[in-house]
C-alpha cells in the first residue's frame, strides 16, 4: 500500500469515526427546552371610576394605545414627574395626541377620591385620566398588572405610599406590550407610541 493510499485510508477511518461520534452524542443529548411564546401575563379585568365619576373597565383599553401609571396624588416627586413626562409625549404628538390615551391609577383609595383626582390630573395633559376605586377594586387591578404598593406611616401620623413606578404600554387591543420609557426625549417617545396607532 502506497503512502498516499495509507493517508487516504487513515483519513476515511477518522472521518467515519467522527461521524459515528457526532451521531451518538446527538442521540443522547437532552431535548432543548420548549420556547416560551405569548405575551406576559400583565393586565386583566378591572372596575374603577374616573375623575368624573364614570365607571371604567378594561374595555376602555381597546381602540387606542394606552399608557398606564400607578401612583397617588400625595406623591412628592415620582408621580408628578411621570405625569409631566407623559404630558410632554402627548404634546409632541401634536394633532395625533387624541389617537392615544393614558390612565393614572391611584394606589391610595383612602385619599384619592374622584374629586381629588380631578383636581390633580387637571395640571397635566387632557389625555391623562385619573382612576380610583374601592380598596378591593384597587387590589384587583394591582394584581392584574403585577403592581406593588404599600402604605408607609410617617412620624406626624400621616402616611406615604411605596409603589411600582413603571409606565405600562398597552396596544390598541388592550394587550400589554412592554414597560414604556418616558424618560427619553418626548419626540422619540412619541414616535414609538405612533407605531401602535
Amino acid at each position: 500500500m502506497s503512502p498516499r493510499t495509507k493517508i487516504i485510508a487513515l483519513f476515511s477511518a477518522f472521518a467515519a469515526g467522527a461521524l459515528i461520534l457526532v451521531t451518538a452524542v446527538t442521540l443522547f443529548l437532552p431535548e432543548p427546552p420548549p420556547k416560551v411564546t405569548g405575551q406576559a401575563a400583565v393586565g386583566g379585568p378591572f372596575s374603577l371610576t374616573d375623575q368624573n365619576g364614570r365607571p371604567i373597565t378594561e374595555a376602555a383599553l381597546k381602540g387606542k394605545p394606552t399608557l398606564i401609571f400607578f401612583g397617588f396624588t400625595h406623591c412628592p416627586d415620582v408621580c408628578p414627574t411621570a405625569l409631566f413626562e407623559m404630558s410632554e409625549i402627548f404634546n409632541a404628538l401634536g394633532p395625533d395626541a387624541s389617537k392615544a390615551q393614558a390612565f393614572f391609577v391611584s394606589v391610595d383609595p383612602e385619599r384619592d377620591t374622584p374629586d381629588v383626582l380631578k383636581s390633580y390630573v387637571s395640571s397635566f395633559s387632557p389625555q391623562i385620566v385619573g382612576l380610583s376605586g374601592t380598596p378591593e377594586a384597587t387590589e384587583q387591578i394591582k394584581r392584574e398588572f403585577r403592581v406593588y404598593s404599600r402604605k408607609v406611616p410617617l412620624k406626624d401620623g400621616d402616611y406615604t405610599m411605596d409603589h411600582t413606578a413603571v409606565v405600562y404600554l398597552m396596544d390598541k387591543d388592550g394587550n400589554f406590550v412592554a414597560p414604556f420609557n418616558s424618560k427619553r426625549p418626548p419626540a422619540e417617545a412619541a414616535a414609538e407610541l405612533k407605531r401602535y396607532f
